[in-house]
């Protein structure tokens, strides 16, 4: 949610925030419209009960003196009280008429403000979607250049994940289609080791080394967490919902971690000297993927269930501190994909791709040899293709997500409550995770070697045949 106050003093700022985002800059004007409606409404009602609350007051007083008073007095008395009551009566219409005028402008203008983007960073390209991203900088093992095929870096033709985890009894599509319908899967055998492998490495490696608190949060949550966290109303397509609500409200199947993490604190005041809370979750996660019908339906790229580390972090309102750990939070995935030795890219998403939450947002991209426009030759190997494909994604969210999920703190200095700062980003998304891992750990013989920062979690095995 963005701040109002600020929307009325800056308009501008919104209509360009908006437009670079792809969304209807008149979506701000219609907000302002009806904020300019509702406030002198609410002004009008809060006058009017002031002089209500006035009015009652003149009545207590003049009971008191009916006890002592004459009955000439006493008739007196009570004209005077009929008439206030009989002000504070009209007083209570005109109150209660106002009151439902301005209740209707009210939930107009902020349903419409749960639709508002947060304006993007200054320093962030402006560009209509991912095919205007900037690439920022590389990564690769000494032993893999990502500009060459995978043949002239290994000396064999690769085969992609799908061929490779049938071929090893990693993965069934046919029986997880069977059960679960399109984009589904099983893992098994050591396909299911290799995936669990990944995940405890990475909630490990932020826990133990890095210093997260480690969280197990609801995967099932109400609608006013999925709203707070801002993946409704944009985005509401993407989400399962559950079809049987109970007495509590309506529930959904969350699509990230993220979710749980931040509703953690929802309507919470954090002591300052808490802050920066560090949290980190595994969770199963769920998405229609209802945006992307007919893309990516083969293999374990783009499916309905997946298992992801995710990390959280609520700091301080301050930008500066926000950018800071944006970089660390980075870092973190960069040694993560150094030790696996997985060649992969930051890419700076531009305004267009960045969503209606983010201030910035960075994807992290692993190369894959089955990605890209991919030649394959009569026996199913890549003669040429391969490609970085996104496996991560870090994003900056200012007070967004923490004013919609009123998480304050007290500022030591102003001895004012202020919204916080909130971040995230994937530590490991699996079975995603998997297609690099697998394609690039890949030999000759069709075997595939296991990395040896995950051999300790796969009761050492070092090669899946």
């Amino acid at each position: 949610m963005i701040d109002l106050k600020d929307l009325r003093d800056h308009p501008d700022k919104y209509r360009t925030g908006a437009t670079n985002k792809n969304y209807d800059a008149a979506l701000v004007d219609r907000v302002l419209e009806l904020d300019a409606e509702f406030r002198p409404l609410n002004t009008e009602k809060e006058n009017l009960v002031a002089e209500q609350n006035k009015v009652s007051k003149q009545i207590g007083p003049l009971m008191g003196k009916m006890k002592k008073a004459s009955d000439a007095e006493k008739a007196q008395i009570k004209t005077q009280v009929a008439g206030f009551k009989d002000q504070s009566a009209t007083l209570k219409d005109q109150i209660a008429a106002l009151e439902t005028q301005a209740s209707e402008l009210l939930a107009k203008r902020d349903d419409l403000v749960l639709e508002l983007p947060q304006p993007a960073g200054d320093w962030v390209p402006v560009g209509k979607d991912a095919d205007d991203n900037v690439q920022l900088s590389t990564w690769e093992p000494d032993d893999f250049d990502p500009t060459k095929t995978f043949e002239e870096n290994r000396g064999f033709r690769p085969r992609n994940h799908i061929d490779l985890g049938l071929a090893l009894g990693m993965v069934d599509f046919e029986r997880g289609t069977k059960m679960a319908g399109a984009r589904s899967y099983v893992l098994k055998g050591a396909g299911m080791q290799l995936h669990q492998a990944i995940l405890r490495y990475a909630f490990d490696f932020m826990t133990q080394e890095n210093g997260f608190t480690a969280m197990n949060v609801p995967v099932l949550v109400r609608d006013e967490t999925m709203v707070g966290t801002g993946f409704f109303p944009h985005g509401k397509d993407t989400a399962y919902a559950i079809a049987n609500p109970t007495s509590d409200g309506e529930f959904y199947l969350t699509g990230t971690g993220e979710v749980g993490l931040m509703g953690y604190h929802m309507g919470e005041i954090i002591d300052a000297d808490d802050l920066p809370l560090c949290y980190t979750t595994v969770s199963t996660c769920f998405r229609r993927e209802a945006g992307a019908a007919g893309k990516d339906t083969k293999g374990l790229f783009r499916i309905h269930q997946f298992d992801k580390v995710e990390q959280v972090v609520i700091c301080k309102a301050d930008a500066d501190e926000s950018k800071a750990w944006h970089g660390k939070m980075m870092g973190f995935v960069e040694t993560l994909l150094q030790r696996l030795k997985l060649p992969y890219r930051l890419l700076q998403c531009c305004t267009g791709d960045l969503g209606p939450k983010n201030v910035d947002m960075i994807d992290i991209e692993c190369w894959m040899p089955s990605r890209g426009d991919v030649e394959e030759d009569g026996d199913g190997r890549i003669i040429s293709g391969g490609a970085y494909s996104e496996t991560h994604s870090a994003s900056v969210l200012h007070d967004y997500q923490c004013r919609r999920l009123n998480i304050r703190y007290k500022d030591p200095d102003t001895k004012k409550n202020v919204f916080a700062h909130a971040l995230k980003n994937t530590v490991a998304a699996s079975p995603r995770i998997l297609i690099p891992i697998i394609e690039m750990y890949q030999n000759e013989d069709g075997t595939i070697t296991v990395p040896e920062v995950l051999r300790p979690y796969t009761g050492g095995m070092d090669k899946i045949s």
